[in-house]
């Protein structure tokens, strides 16, 4: 039985190292997979090395059968771990993330005036893009008073912006 918990506990210890130093020992078995595509990877080896410990050391702690058949139960418990550990890690990797908001994705938002905008000078103005607030330098063709509700109309540079107050 000690070494199944042996197998368990190294199987853990794998894990930590492989969570603590990501992309460290990622590359260990890159040559041997083939196009098993991560198949071999650290956190699979992981789960298949410490569900084969644990899961033998319970078998044969609570069964009357012997060692080799306490080892095809870990080895099957093995397998299953490190399949759903692939593919939950597939799944998480794939999980593609929306493209990064950018300046132009401002044009048509509304925002509110914090500064007061002069007839062609600068003022600044309260955007919201991907839910973050953002402070921008605004102008606009007409005087526009402070805390007024501004349609973006386009983008000057990376950090202004040209508005126009909302009509009601």
């Amino acid at each position: 039985m000690s070494w199944f918990l042996g197998l368990g506990i190294a199987g853990v210890v794998l894990l930590v190292l492989s969570l603590v130093f990501d992309g460290l020992l990622e590359g260990v078995f890159d040559g041997l997979s083939g196009g098993l595509d991560g198949f071999l990877s650290m956190p699979v080896l992981a789960g298949f090395v410490s569900m084969l410990g644990f899961a033998g050391a319970i078998t044969l702690g609570t069964t009357g059968v012997g060692t080799g058949a306490a080892t095809g139960v870990g080895v099957a418990a093995g397998a299953g771990a490190g399949w759903l550990t692939w593919r939950l890690s597939r799944a998480l990797m794939r999980d593609g993330a929306s493209a990064a908001p950018r300046g132009e994705d401002l044009v048509g938002s509304s925002g509110s005036v914090v500064t007061a905008i002069p007839v062609d000078g600068y003022g600044e103005v309260l955007l919201y893009l991907a839910g973050q607030p953002l402070k921008f330098a605004a102008k606009s063709s007409a005087p526009v008073a402070r805390g007024t509700e501004v349609w973006v109309e386009s983008l000057l540079t990376p950090t202004s912006v040209v508005v126009r107050p909302v009509e009601r």
